[in-house]
């Protein structure tokens, strides 16, 4: 019994069940005032007092028509409330049947948009029009939802293709070399070491790919350390860090920060996002040029708490031109400050969306701005760490 009874309700549809709720409300509703109105004037006595004969028959005879057509009234007004109460029923239950489906059909549509969503039809919308009520609040909702899911998939989808050419293209290469060497049956000694040493340099690029790939995706991952990070001190270790390559390419370093500037965040990754904003800064300048860094913002004072600040690492640097459109696309993977780079000698590519990817995870951004004289000025925003009592 309890099967059959579970079985019919799932057959009803939300609109049926809708409109049978609308439909037996306004039937009770009915029911309860007819009552009411037919035994008020059945219980209730009425003040009629009709001129009758004194005595007589004809005084019997007119108080048995009276009686008479009494009961047949309240006959009457029995049937004729019946009958209404059953037209409102049915004009009820056809008012709420088109109600409960205009009511219902954002869902329908949502639910359509769903079954192609999941089949990887990911471009429509609902873009629901009317009041702001929680239907179309939803509505909305389910569209930002529909937006963030292709925007994500396209970037996947962009990122598989670029990450497989990025690698695939030296391991072609590395293929070629050595079918070329071992092609020469008398190859000598040096040819081979040659060939080894070369082997070994595009190891060494797909290496730094492959760790930085594992950079981005551990950015991304949202599981990271809560620790005070002093970003100065960071920024301080990576110029340290980078004074010989920039000895190497003719650029000059800045002096180190003697400020400091506290977050809250991954000490790793926040190094890492320094360090990449510093050497693409060196590797992609010009000989003779130069590399700037300054430092802003403070940790918040004990005495205006519940007031975040911000602190702002900026590193820019001397060289070619970066048009308004190219910024748009610097923090895309494998994208070079040329385009998508095809050489290995500019970097993999991915030093900027990791700085992005980091920014993100720990509540801040990255800004990019072209450089009046050419270069590029990058500046990451991060939330400064709260002031600790002992401090």
């Amino acid at each position: 019994m309890r099967r059959t009874s579970t079985w019919r309700r799932r057959r009803l549809t939300l609109r049926t069940r809708l409109t049978l709720s609308y439909a037996g409300l306004v039937t009770a509703s009915g029911t309860v005032l007819a009552a009411v109105v037919y035994l008020y004037m059945r219980l209730v006595p009425v003040s009629f007092e009709p001129i009758l004969p004194e005595e007589g028959d004809d005084a019997v005879e007119i108080q048995l028509y009276l009686a008479l057509m009494m009961s047949e009234f309240f006959r009457t007004m029995l049937v004729i409330s019946l009958g209404a109460l059953l037209l409102l029923s049915l004009l009820s239950a056809v008012i709420g049947w088109v109600v409960a489906g205009r009511m219902l059909a954002p869902l329908s549509a949502m639910s359509e948009a769903s079954r192609r969503a999941a089949h990887g039809d990911l471009g429509q919308r609902l873009d629901l029009h009317g009041p702001h009520d929680e239907i179309r609040d939803l509505a909305d909702t389910f569209d930002h939802m529909l937006a963030s899911l292709e925007a994500s998939f396209t970037a996947h989808r962009r990122f598989a293709s670029n990450a497989s050419h990025e690698l695939r293209t030296p391991l072609a290469t590395t293929q070629a070399m050595i079918d070329v060497t071992l092609a020469d049956p008398e190859a000598s000694v040096e040819q081979l070491r040659t060939m080894a040493e070369r082997v070994r340099e595009t190891n060494r690029a797909n290496v730094e790919t492959v760790d930085a790939l594992l950079d981005l995706a551990q950015a991304q991952s949202g599981t990271l350390a809560h620790e005070r990070v002093d970003l100065a001190g960071i920024l301080r270790s990576v110029l340290a860090d980078a004074a010989e390559e920039a000895r190497c390419h003719q650029v000059s370093l800045p002096r180190p920060p003697r400020a400091s500037a506290v977050v809250e965040g991954d000490p790793v990754l926040l190094r890492q996002a320094v360090s990449n904003l510093v050497r693409n800064a060196v590797r992609h300048n010009r000989p003779g040029g130069s590399v700037s860094t300054t430092i802003s913002g403070a940790e918040p004072r004990a005495s205006s708490p519940g007031q975040g600040g911000t602190v702002e690492v900026s590193v820019a640097n001397t060289g070619p031109l970066v048009s308004e459109e190219d910024l748009e696309t610097l923090c895309e993977p494998f994208v070079r400050g040329a385009g998508r780079g095809r050489t290995r000698g500019s970097g993999h590519g991915l030093g900027l969306a990791i700085v992005s990817a980091v920014a993100v995870a720990h509540s801040g951004k990255l800004s990019l701005a072209p450089r009046p004289g050419g270069g590029l000025v990058a500046a990451l925003e991060l939330p400064s760490a709260p002031c600790q009592e002992d401090e």
